[in-house]
């Protein structure tokens, strides 16, 4: 092995020391200088790609789409190229250094369709009855109070909106199934689809219609 491929091993596992001891030490959000660690679709699970994801959203032109702590952007720009430039998608995530990734790689693909917005969920800070999709990936078990975020998802949503939540085995905060569908039910989201297995899934829950 020569000198230069053992300083790369050693900086990879640094930050791979890194960010588990930032995972499994607390439930704060992963750090803006950790992004690189979430930049990337995890090759071992095809429900969290984001091209998977997105697919799986039935997007329409002109739909708005929340990417609801969106940290350094993976998803963002797969669906700003889906909802078209009569589209719009919000990018909110916590951190400055977050939406500042995301708004160059925005610019980079000359995208002019993507809002900012920094923000936790259960602020208060999302327009009423406004999206029609809002995608939630490894965030959920990261914040103290479910039903809160979920309840505020659940206005921002217009009736019939489609919230779509992605957990995989992987993150340490992983939420089950049937977690994420009882605290959805107090809010009064209904299950309409699921893609994956147990430990590693995309569900979409649904505001009604009449809602």
């Amino acid at each position: 092995m020569t000198t230069a491929m053992y300083i790369v091993l050693v900086f990879i596992g640094l930050g791979i020391t890194a960010g588990l001891v930032w995972r499994y030490s607390s439930r704060l959000p992963c750090p803006s200088w950790l992004g690189w660690m979430v930049e990337l679709d995890n090759p071992f699970t095809k429900v969290n790609r984001a091209r998977f994801i997105v697919e799986h959203l039935t997007l329409d032109s002109a739909m708005k789409v929340l990417d609801a702590g969106c940290g350094p952007g993976r998803l963002t720009l797969h669906l700003a190229e889906a909802v078209g430039p009569r589209g719009e998608v919000l990018a909110m995530d916590l951190q400055k250094g977050m939406l500042a990734r995301v708004r160059e790689k925005v610019e980079a693909a000359g995208l002019r369709n993507v809002q900012y917005l920094q923000a936790g969920l259960g602020e208060g800070k999302l327009p009423q009855a406004y999206l029609d999709r809002a995608v939630l990936v490894t965030v959920l078990g990261e914040v103290p109070d479910q039903v809160k975020i979920l309840k505020e998802l659940h206005s921002a949503l217009k009736p019939g909106g489609i919230l779509s939540v992605t957990e995989v085995i992987f993150d340490p905060h992983f939420q089950r199934r049937e977690t994420v569908i009882h605290a959805a039910q107090q809010v009064g989201f209904r299950e309409v689809n699921f893609f994956g297995k147990r430990l590693a899934y995309s569900l979409h829950l649904e505001k009604a219609i009449d809602a």
